[in-house]
């Protein structure tokens, strides 16, 4: 069985940066598909980022392009998002999404795709 947790959440300003991460256990973390999603105060939950880790270039929802990056440490079994230039609007509960699989580009945003899912950790943008 696969665990993800999240960590990094918390208050920030507008302009802030922080750093989510999503460690994996119980799994060989090589080969496989890692996504962070996230679900605003009554909205639906939307992709943010994901990534294979063995090939391909990651992919970003076109509101947070430029300014969150998504990354990995693979001794650490340990996803990273790292989100600069926050903005109210990306207030949300983050969610880090993982599969066995590599997924083709265009499934990288599926929430469907995703076997494994954390907690989740929130994150309040305000002044």
């Amino acid at each position: 069985q696969v665990q993800l947790v999240e960590s990094g959440g918390g208050l920030v300003g507008p302009g802030g940066s922080l750093r989510l991460s999503c460690t994996s256990s119980g799994r060989s973390f090589t080969g496989n598909t890692m996504a962070w999603f996230r679900q605003a105060p009554g909205k639906e939950r939307e992709f943010v980022a994901g990534s294979r880790w063995s090939f391909g270039s990651p992919a970003y929802a076109n509101s947070v392009k430029g300014r969150f990056t998504i990354s990995k440490d693979s001794a650490k079994k340990t996803s990273y998002l790292q989100m600069n230039n926050l903005k109210a609007e990306d207030t949300a509960v983050y969610y880090c999404a993982m599969t066995g699989r590599n997924l083709i580009q265009s499934s990288l945003s599926r929430g469907s795709e995703y076997e494994y899912w954390g907690q989740g950790t929130e994150v309040i943008v305000s002044s």
